[in-house]
């Protein structure tokens, strides 16, 4: 049930940085549905293997490159699907730093929420 629920507000919140932002656009909530499932997979998969070869360059930066490592997850995703749109690498970094802050309210909420039952 909570990953159900995380994957709806995931999309919803994929919508609130179309909304917000100007440098993502998404078409519709099925097409939320759809980016906000392909950048879990992305993160799952991907990102894993990309902070493990990029685990230098983060020391350096002090974890900093992070932040470009999800930007390019989240360009990856729009890059991939057609509904998902974003105009330049500075707004998928923007977009993605957004889409993130909301996800950690989502599961904060969602993590309280299911905790008192």
């Amino acid at each position: 049930m909570k990953l159900i629920l995380n994957w709806l507000l995931s999309a919803a919140a994929l919508l609130c940085v179309a909304y917000v932002y100007s440098g993502v656009q998404v078409r519709s909530f099925t097409a939320a549905l759809i980016a906000a499932f392909v950048i879990g997979l992305l993160n799952a998969v991907l990102r894993p293997v990309l902070v493990l070869l990029t685990l230098p360059v983060t020391v350096v930066t002090l974890g900093l490159f992070l932040f470009v490592i999800n930007a390019l997850m989240f360009w990856a995703a729009a890059a991939v699907l057609d509904g998902f749109q974003v105009r330049s690498f500075g707004a998928a970094l923007l977009g993605s730093l957004i889409y993130s802050l909301l996800g950690v309210l989502i599961e904060s909420a969602l993590g309280s929420l299911l905790a008192n039952k």
